[in-house]
């Protein structure tokens, strides 16, 4: 069985984490991939402090297996959120969009493992400094907010910089991209994309139907002009941005455009006005597949191929 350091660190089987996905990882789909030996992760977003309460509570009706909750630092929310962690005795928190040092003491203090997303060597330093369990370097070939360095220069940088775990993401959908990761020095994975078509994914049929139609190419960043770029599938609503965005539109309006556009695509399928985001790698996802298939073909997909990477060596 595939096993690493970050198994034991966290009580997990399988060295597998399902991405924080606003409004897309929610406590049907985190149960699901926990219950499966990884690790669920649901998405604070910028739902407030009872939204999140009530889907820890409901996460723990479906298992008692260890869980995450991914903490969006630009939340109006941000604040009450980290208490709401500490209160409800979380076990991991994996944070996003920015710097968590301001809540990390009381994280640690409080005894939860914290994985802040990086996407810089210098932000994986700083969060080392402060008491991070873990790290997850992330590459721009990632779906959502994304930096600009690639999961294959990223990921061995990190892990030379700091003395703690690192977990690799973006771009990583099989078996042959976990051994890739480990092979990289990372002791795990986290993986968004595939899981938009779990069974348990609750995010709409039309997001749905787009993925497994999606190529190498499907994909397109926006919003680099803002300060915080963007990686979703291409649709009506990215090339309109992506025209305003050239033309000189403010950052303010760009800011209006995209308010409410996840949502549109997540809940309501919205193909015209919403924003489906989604990874580089989508043009490998194919089938739907319930959560414990997903994490299970990773792990033993990875299994297969480290197995037979000693072919290469003479």
């Amino acid at each position: 069985m595939l096993k690493t350091p970050l198994c034991e660190l966290l009580g997990i089987e399988k060295p597998v984490f399902q991405g924080g996905m606003a409004w897309i990882a929610d406590a049907s789909l985190a149960s699901a991939v926990s219950e499966a030996g990884g690790l669920g992760i649901i998405a604070a977003m910028n739902a407030d402090a009872n939204w999140l309460r009530d889907q820890i509570h409901e996460l723990r009706t479906k298992t008692d297996k260890p869980f995450g909750v991914n903490v969006m630092l630009m939340s109006p929310f941000a604040d009450e959120v980290a208490q709401v962690v500490i209160d409800e005795r979380v076990p991991v928190v994996v944070t996003g969009a920015g710097n968590p040092a301001k809540y990390m003491k009381a994280w640690n203090e409080a005894g939860i493992k914290v994985i802040p997303v990086v996407a810089s060597v210098a932000l994986a330093r700083l969060v080392a400094r402060r008491g991070a369990t873990a790290v997850v370097a992330e590459g721009t070939e990632s779906g959502g907010h994304i930096g600009e360095t690639s999961t294959m220069a990223l990921v061995p940088q990190v892990v030379d910089a700091v003395d703690i775990p690192v977990v690799a993401a973006g771009g990583i959908a099989d078996g042959r991209g976990v051994a890739a990761a480990f092979m990289l020095g990372a002791a795990g994975v986290q993986v968004g994309t595939r899981f938009l078509v779990a069974n348990e994914c609750t995010v709409s049929e039309q997001y749905k139907e787009m993925v497994l139609k999606a190529n190498d190419t499907s994909t397109r960043a926006t919003g680099r002009s803002t300060g915080h770029p963007v990686r979703a599938l291409k649709s009506p609503f990215t090339n309109a941005y992506a025209k305003s965005e050239a033309a000189g539109v403010s950052v303010e309006e760009l800011g209006a455009m995209g308010t409410g556009a996840l949502r549109k695509a997540a809940k309501d399928g919205n193909y015209e006005e919403g924003s489906f985001l989604c990874g580089q790698i989508a043009g490998m996802v194919s089938e739907r597949q319930s959560a414990r298939e997903i994490v299970d073909d990773l792990v033993d997909g990875a299994e297969r191929v480290l197995k037979g990477a000693s072919a290469w060596v003479a």
